[in-house]
């Protein structure tokens, strides 16, 4: 009787749980048992690994084979447990030496030439294997991935026999090195593609410096979709633990990152008609919604009434939270999920408000904005009204521009610097404890600030983000101290409840 025992890893949520891959060879009826919660596409690996043995130039053992993925109450799919279960046959059948197999942790999908194919959620597997001081054994294309973890010690390969050679010692495959190279940030899009719209350009820097929620209220064709569309590219860089971070999560839906933007901010822009689950996560075996594909970057959701409200709802816990918990009977994960939202719409049915276009009755605009919830919108901190831009102004050869995204971008560097300096955090992640620390107000401007908030019907969450906003706008400045200046710009930006309380009192 031989036994293997080789390691590898399943993958709950953005967690990658180990994986013991036992092989038991024994006398008797020739046959391939497979045990330990697997599902479907890991017991169809039986036929994968014997063809792809054989096809590979080994001998299939004649014996009764028992493969048992421990610990057995861990859930097991995918192709990834093809590679180490061939290798346990291997090993079993004394082709390949037991000791070689130690220091590694194999993952990958076999076909039945015996080439080796990517799987889905290679960073989750690599940082746990790192952790855990052992070598990592990959497909060509997830090694590439994996590779840019620092402490992670990668190979790739692209046939089983690749792998057989490098353990027998008979031509060892070479590390994939980590890029350390300087990330340059490079855009398609820049702000000077706007005309005009300059108070919607100092709105997203902003947004940009303290990672504060946006909405951009204005009728068809002023430039709401342009603007989103070039929030990144005035962002911050992502540290590389924030880039692996996000990159983790794309990597267990299957969105590999390309060599050359890995540190790049993600947009994401779903569909009105996108699910709830689509949106925040979910399905039997849990995997990440849009919110989180958003982590670190931008979600942008235009034509917001279009939404559901019951969709647009789920969202507020992880507007608050910066991540979701999606439970199921068998199974929870979590999911982080800090993204900056911005949204989009128009003010009334027929799109124009206050103009020679518009259509809609007061009733059928309230009736219109009232699809999104009051809630929702209280964790928005900025809403800005998107105008049309004024006459002649395409046409002139003198058109306004403005700064470039790279000078933006400095600015917001500039003082995210500032937060981290004072508070280790942005502006938007202070609690209110904090808040009396580092955003104190003189007692005329808290009674000003009061009084404002009570004529706009704003409750205290609001309050609070006004707060937070004149912070970010004060250190945008380069100044230590909130002013009233601060406080009327931020308080400017409540174009949406001023719409609202406009329409309710007419």
């Amino acid at each position: 009787m031989s036994l293997a025992v080789l390691y590898s890893r399943a993958r709950i949520g953005i967690e990658a749980p180990q994986v013991r891959v036992e092989v038991h060879l024994s006398p008797g009826q020739p046959g391939f048992n497979l045990v330990g919660l697997p599902e479907a596409s890991v017991k169809e690996s039986r036929d994968r690994v014997r063809s792809a043995i054989i096809n590979s130039g080994f001998i299939f053992p004649d014996d009764k084979i028992t493969v048992n993925l421990s610990p057995a109450d861990l859930p097991k799919e995918g192709g990834r447990f093809d590679l180490p279960i061939a290798l346990g046959i291997l090993a079993a059948s004394a082709q390949l030496p037991l000791p070689a197999l130690d220091d590694y942790e194999f993952a990958g999908e076999l076909a039945l030439t015996g080439e080796l194919m990517p799987i889905v959620g290679e960073i989750p597997l690599a940082m746990a294997a790192a952790k855990h001081n052992r070598q990592v054994i990959l497909p060509v294309k997830n090694a590439q991935t994996a590779a840019k973890i620092k402490q992670a010690k990668v190979f790739a390969a692209q046939q089983l026999k690749d792998v057989f050679f490098h353990l027998t010692g008979q031509q060892l495959l070479l590390p994939f090195e980590a890029d350390c190279s300087e990330y340059q940030a490079v855009f398609q899009q820049d702000m000077q593609d706007i005309i005009g719209q300059p108070f919607a350009k100092r709105a997203l820097a902003i947004c940009a410096a303290g990672n504060h929620h946006l909405l951009m209220l204005g009728p068809p064709g002023t430039g709401k979709t342009m603007l989103a569309s070039r929030l990144a590219t005035i962002m911050p860089p992502m540290s590389d633990e924030q880039a692996l971070t996000t990159m983790a999560i794309h990597s267990v839906v299957g969105l590999a990152a390309e060599q050359d933007n890995w540190r790049q901010r993600p947009f994401r822009a779903p569909h009105h008609t996108c699910s709830a689950v689509a949106l925040v996560g979910g399905s039997s075996n849990p995997r990440p919604g849009e919110i989180s594909l958003a982590h670190n970057g931008v979600l942008f959701l235009d034509e917001l009434p279009e939404y559901d409200r019951k969709v647009l709802d789920v969202l507020r816990e992880p507007l608050e939270s910066g991540s979701v918990v999606i439970s199921r009977a068998a199974r929870q994960a979590e999911f982080p999920a800090k993204f900056l939202l911005v949204a989009a719409l128009n003010p009334s049915p027929c799109g124009h408000y206050n103009d020679e276009k518009m259509r809609s009755t007061p009733e059928q605009m309230l009736r219109y904005l009232s699809k999104i919830s009051g809630p929702f919108l209280d964790r928005v901190d900025v809403q800005i009204e998107v105008s049309r831009l004024p006459k002649r102004a395409l046409s002139s050869q003198s058109q306004d521009r403005g700064l470039s995204s790279a000078e933006i971008r400095q600015q917001v560097i500039n003082a995210v610097a500032v937060q981290h300096s004072r508070q280790g955090k942005l502006n938007s992640e202070l609690s209110n404890r904090e808040l009396n620390q580092y955003c104190q107000l003189t007692p005329a401007d808290g009674r000003f600030l009061e009084n404002a908030m009570e004529q706009l019907g704003l409750s205290t969450r609001a309050y609070h983000r006004v707060i937070k906003v004149a912070r970010t706008i004060a250190d945008l400045q380069q100044q230590n101290q909130i002013a009233r200046q601060h406080l009327t710009e931020a308080l400017g930006y409540r174009a949406m409840d001023r719409l609202l309380l406009s329409l309710k009192t007419h």
